[in-house]
C-alpha cells in the first residue's frame, strides 16, 4: 500500500493503490489514500479533492461522496466537511476512460434488465469483454457504446461505457452496467468492499474429497509463465484470494460445482480448482483439455473426446448476481439458465454416470 508522505502532500498526487481485479481482469476503479499534511489550513473536502485529483471531474468528485465511496478516518462525509492536519481520506472510483475511442457495433445483446442506473446483459461465451490488442471489434463495450449512445456513460465511444467488472472471453454469463456516473461509483464500491453476490458454476475434474469448502490462497501471475495466474498459499506474493465451493453433482470423474466469490482476481475459479486438483474441464489455459480422471480406455477417451466437442470451451458460468440498487437501495438478485453447450455437456456426462 502506497500512502502520500505528509510532509510532500501538497506536492503530490493521490497514489493509486493496488486494484482488486475481477474473475477476467480488473475492477474497474482507482484507490487512493491520502494523508493530510499537517501545514493544511481547514478546506471543503470537495475542493481540497480537486486539488489532489486534478484529473478528476468535480462531478466524478461529488457523486463518489454521495455513494460513500470517499471516507474521512473510516467514516463517510459530506462534500462540506473541512479536512484538518492529520486526516486520512481513502476514495474508490470508477477507473477514467481510456484515451482512445471504440467504435460503437450494432449488435443483439442479450439484456435481462435494463432501467435508468443500470442493465443486465448475460455475456455468451466466446464473446471478449474489452477491447484490447486483436480484439478492437466485435467486444461487449463496443455493443454497450451503440446501446448507450447518447448516456454521460458512453461519452460518444470512449472507451468502457458503463463496465463495472469483466469475465473471461470464453466464460458466459452475468454482467452489471452502470449507466450513470453514479450509478458506476456505487457499483464499484460494492465490489471493492465484496458485497457483491457472485455465483458460479463449474464443472471440473475429479471430485473434490469435501462436499463444500473454502480455498485461500493469494494468486497472481506465475513466475514460469507470464500470461497465466498462480496460487501463492504462503501469502508472499500476489493478492488474497478467497472461493467457497460446493459440489452440486457428481458423474464419476466430473462434478458439478457452484462456487461463490468472496474476492475477485484473474481467473480465479479456474487457479483455485486447479490448486485443490480438479481442474474445470476443457480449460486449455490451466490443463483440462485431456483426460485427468477415469479410465485410459479406447470407449472412455472417445467418450471425452466428444465432450470436448461439445464444450470446446472452459466450463464456467456467471450464474447469479445480487447487489444492492445504487438508486432505489433495493436488494436486486439476478439469475440466467445455462447455455447450450454447458447444458449439452451435463446431459452427455449424466449418460456416463448412469452407465
Amino acid at each position: 500500500m502506497t500512502q502520500l508522505d505528509p510532509s510532500d502532500e501538497e506536492l503530490l498526487p493521490a497514489v493509486p493503490l493496488e486494484e482488486d481485479e475481477a474473475e477476467a481482469g480488473d475492477e474497474l476503479y482507482e484507490h487512493h489514500r491520502i494523508s493530510v499534511s499537517r501545514k493544511q489550513d481547514l478546506l471543503r473536502l470537495d475542493k481540497y479533492l480537486l486539488r489532489q485529483l486534478p484529473h478528476t471531474s468535480r462531478t466524478k468528485i461529488q457523486n463518489a461522496i454521495l455513494a460513500e465511496a470517499v471516507q474521512v478516518n473510516d467514516r463517510p462525509v459530506k462534500s462540506s466537511y473541512r479536512i484538518k492536519p492529520g486526516d486520512v481520506i481513502t476514495i474508490t472510483l470508477p477507473e477514467p476512460p481510456i484515451d482512445y475511442r471504440v467504435l460503437p457495433e450494432p449488435m443483439d445483446l442479450d439484456i435481462r434488465y435494463e432501467d435508468e442506473a443500470l442493465l443486465m446483459v448475460n455475456k455468451p461465451a466466446g464473446m471478449v469483454v474489452h477491447p484490447a490488442y486483436g480484439n478492437w471489434h466485435g467486444t461487449l463495450v463496443n455493443g454497450l457504446t451503440h446501446h448507450l449512445n447518447n448516456l454521460p456513460t458512453g461519452r460518444n465511444g470512449e472507451i468502457r461505457p458503463g463496465l463495472i467488472h469483466r469475465i473471461d472471453k470464453d466464460t458466459s454469463g452475468l454482467l452489471v452496467i452502470g449507466k450513470t456516473e453514479f450509478a458506476m461509483t456505487h457499483l464499484s464500491q460494492q465490489f471493492f468492499h465484496h458485497t457483491i453476490e457472485r455465483t458460479y458454476l463449474a464443472l471440473v475434474w475429479g471430485v473434490p474429497k469435501e462436499a463444500q469448502g473454502t480455498i485461500r490462497g493469494n494468486i497472481g501471475r506465475s513466475i514460469k509463465d507470464r500470461k497465466v495466474q498462480a496460487v501463492y498459499p504462503d501469502g508472499d506474493q500476489g493478492k488474497s484470494a478467497v472461493t467457497h465451493y460446493k459440489v452440486l453433482r457428481t458423474f464419476g470423474t466430473v462434478a458439478l460445482v457452484q462456487c461463490n466469490l468472496e474476492t475477485g482476481r484473474t481467473h480465479q475459479i479456474r487457479v483455485h480448482m486447479k490448486h485443490i486438483g480438479h481442474p474445470l474441464f476443457s480449460d486449455a489455459t490451466y490443463g483440462g483439455n485431456k483426460v485427468l480422471y477415469g479410465q485410459r480406455t479406447g470407449a472412455y477417451k472417445a467418450f471425452v473426446e466428444k465432450a470436448f466437442e461439445l464444450m470446446p470451451r472452459q466450463a464456467l458460468h456467471a450464474k447469479s448476481l445480487g447487489f444492492v440498487h445504487p438508486v432505489t437501495g433495493a436488494q436486486m438478485q439476478f439469475e440466467v439458465e445455462l447455455p447450450t453447450d454447458f447444458a449439452s455437456v451435463l446431459a452427455h456426462w449424466e449418460v456416463y454416470a448412469q452407465e
